[in-house]
Parts: structure tokens; sequence; C-alpha cells
């Protein structure tokens, strides 16, 4: 079979429009996980625990959802084509489930809260798939994909500063009323299809470079047989897991440890704030160095600047907003440039097995993430409390508990980090390689 031409180099327009969906996506996940279990609580009277369980409920049945739609992103295509038809067609679903979950009527109840955060799942699963997918195929060069990646997650971090601003400029003490939540809910339903719609209008359904369709069980023997992914993958888990432990515990990190309540929220805006400009930096450094040392050198520097953050304690916060500042520099690099390697490891795929699998991937790239973050919480929190740390509201703490609170937020994540800068330093998949697959699939 004679392949298609290589994708051109896409242009700073195609990528805008292929971002700005990613905005509206982004305000979904922070709400759902931070705000929605404390507002159903408080306003409908549902106890933490039932809400914890739902939630819970709701992370298994990603464990199916993913790579169900992984699998399904690279089979079902019409008329707009294999990513782009698949994504349009989950627009709905996310909209409506996003817009009755966070604006709930007055009388909903842990039913509501089941079905709609059920919803949401699925449809948000659904849409962010072929989403990625399509990103990582919209571009055959090494350094392009880096861009296309850039602009999606720069669009990622200034949707997820909508998302920590607008519940709490809306306010979030009545659920009666027009309150932050609804805010949340209005701009995902309406900015969501408009800006779907957009993306598919402007940017161009990919290649597929498929030349045979496998079975399940020859799918999972190529994926477990890529060497490059795995390891990608096993980098990706440990810096995932480095990141999710200070996301645990930052609450309690200031709170308690820097005696700084009212500072959280300043604090999360001024590090996403400045992860915006570690976007462009990413893609600026990836140029000169390579995407894998790029990252590489991120981590490093992300774990000599984090360490200083174990040595704070009462009235240092604004020493800490300054780490704040420079880790969220170098969050850009994370958000950038793994998925944009990841591409470079699904060309390596396609080459051996003649399928083009991205969907496939991306899934597996979902579940990490989500695995990451529950073995933060299933690892940190016994520890903590093992310390003799106490979560109750203004509960008196130890001089040992904050000593290994400190310990755990600054110090712990320093381990994995350090593992996946052994793993990347030297990835086999440099620009080199990279353009003899992209030539043998030509």
């Amino acid at each position: 079979m004679t392949q298609p031409a290589p994708q051109p180099r896409q242009s700073a327009v195609t990528c805008f429009y292929y971002a700005v969906p990613a905005l509206p996506m982004a305000a979904i996940a922070l709400p759902l996980y931070i705000i929605v279990p404390s507002f159903y609580a408080a306003a409908f009277a549902i106890p933490l625990a039932a809400i914890g369980g739902v939630l819970l409920a709701i992370r298994l049945i990603d464990a199916v959802t993913d790579p169900l739609f992984g699998w399904l992103a690279d089979r079902v295509t019409c008329r707009y084509g294999r990513r782009r038809g698949f994504f349009l067609s989950s627009v709905p679903l996310t909209a409506l489930a996003a817009f009755m979950l966070f604006w709930p009527p007055a009388d909903a109840g842990l039913a509501h809260l089941a079905l709609w955060g059920t919803a949401l799942s699925i449809g948000a699963t659904w849409t962010l798939l072929p989403y990625t997918a399509w990103g990582a195929e919209l571009s055959d060069g090494y350094h392009d994909r880096v861009r296309v990646s850039a602009w999606r997650e720069g669009a990622t971090l200034v949707g997820s500063l909508l998302a920590i601003s607008l519940p709490f400029v809306g306010g979030l003490e009545r659920a009666d009323a027009f309150h932050g939540l609804a805010w949340i809910a209005v701009f995902v339903a309406v900015i969501l299809p408009l800006a779907a719609g957009l993306a598919v209008w402007r940017v161009q359904e990919p290649v597929d470079r498929s030349v045979r369709r496998l079975s399940l069980r020859e799918s999972l023997s190529h994926l477990a047989g890529n060497r490059p992914f795995l390891r990608l993958a096993a980098a990706f888990l440990l810096n995932s897991f480095a990141n999710a432990i200070p996301a645990s515990l930052f609450i309690y990190f200031v709170t308690a440890r820097l005696d700084a309540p009212g500072w959280e929220g300043p604090l999360l805006f001024s590090y996403f704030l400045a992860a915006v400009a570690g976007v462009p930096l990413a893609v600026w450094t990836s140029a000169r160095t390579g995407k894998h040392r790029a990252w590489s050198i991120s981590m490093t520097l992300a774990c000599l600047v984090f360490s200083g953050a174990g040595l704070l304690g009462e009235g240092d916060a604004a020493i800490f907003a300054v780490i704040c500042v420079a880790t969220g520099l170098l969050l850009g690099y994370d958000l950038a440039l793994p998925p944009a390697i990841q591409a470079d490891v699904i060309d390596n795929d396609t080459v051996r097995s003649g399928e083009q699998r991205s969907g496939l991937y991306f899934a597996a790239w979902s579940f990490i993430t989500k695995l990451a973050l529950a073995l933060s919480a299933g690892i940190v929190f016994p520890l903590l409390g093992l310390a003799g740390f106490s979560t109750a509201p203004a509960a008196s703490q130890s001089a040992t508990a904050l000593q290994a609170l400190g310990a755990l937020y600054a110090w712990l994540p320093i381990l994995p980090k350090l593992a996946a800068i052994a793993l990347m330093w030297r990835f086999s998949l440099d620009e080199a390689e990279q353009k003899r697959l992209r030539t043998l699939l030509a």
C-alpha cells in the first residue's frame, strides 16, 4: 500500500483552533474532584463518606471506559473522520453532564451526584481520548509535535485558572442562587460545543497510517513489546506520582506547616499562571536539547528547587510563593513534553504493528495519570496518619507531625523524580530515530 504524504508543519492559527476545546475541558476536572464534594455535602447535607464512595465508584468505572474508548477511538469513523468525528459525537453528553452536575436543582441528592457524575466521567473520557490522539497525529515533525502539545496544554492551564477562580468569584454559599459552580456549568455547556465545532471546522483530520487491523490480542502484544513506550510510561508514572504527592498535601502544608490559611488560592493561582509561561519555555528548550533531555533537565531543577520547601515553617509563606512560581514554570515542561514524546513512541508501534493506535496509547496514558493519583493518596495519607497528623479542622499538630508533613511534601517526591530522570536521560527515541521511523512509514 502506498502511504500518504507527510503531514505539513502546522501553523500557529491551526494550533490555536485545535487547542481551544482544551479550555472548557480543563474546567471540568478540578471542580469535579476538589469543589463538588464539599459543595454537595454543605448544600444538600450529604455525608462526605457517601460522596467519597460515589467518587471512588466513578474512578472504578474509569478503569473500564478508558481502554474501551481508546479502542473505539481507533476504530470508529464517520463523515468527519476517525478522530474528529468520534470527538465531536461525545461533546453533547459531556456538556450536558457538566451542566447538570455543576448546577444541580434544589432537591438534588446522592442519586443526582452519582448519575451525572458518572455521565460526566464517561463523557469526558470519550471527549479527551480522540482529542489527544488527534493532536498526536496532527504533525509528523519531531519539534512540531511539541508545538501542538504546547498549544493544547497552554489552553488547559488557562482553563485550570478559570476553574480555580470562577467558583470562588461567584461564591459557593448558597445552592439556590447562581453560585460559582453554576458559572462553570454555563461556561462548559456553552463554550465546549462552540470550541469543538470550531476545531472540527478549521483543523484537518490527520492521516491514518494504518495498513492493517489488529486483533485485541495482537494489539496488546505489540503494546507490551514497545520498549520505548514501556520506558516512557514508567518515567511518566514516577513523575506523575511525584507531582501528585504535593498536590494531595498542598492545603495541609499551607495551613498547618506554614500557618498561612487563606493563602491557598493565591498560591495555586500563581503556580498555574507560572506554568502557562513555562510551556513556551519548554518548547524553546526542547528545540535545543531534544525532548527527553529537556524534560530530564526540568525534573532535575524541580528536585533542587522543591527540596527547599521542606525547610520552611511558620511565617515562610512569601518564600514558598517564590518556590510555587519556580516549580510552576517547570510544570510547563511536564505538561508539554511527555505527550509529544508519546507521539514518537506511537510511531515506533505503527512501524512494527502496521496499525496506528494513538487512541489506545492515550488510554494507557490516562490510566497512568489516574493510577499516580490513587497511589499518592494510598501511600501518603497513611504515612501522615502514622506520624500523628490530624486532619480535623483547627487541630493542634505535634512537632513530629509537622516535620513528617514537610518531609512527605517536599522530599519524598524527589525519589521518584530521580528515578524518572534515570529512565529518560538516555532515552533511545531521539530526533534522529524519529526521523528514521517517519521514513519507514513513508
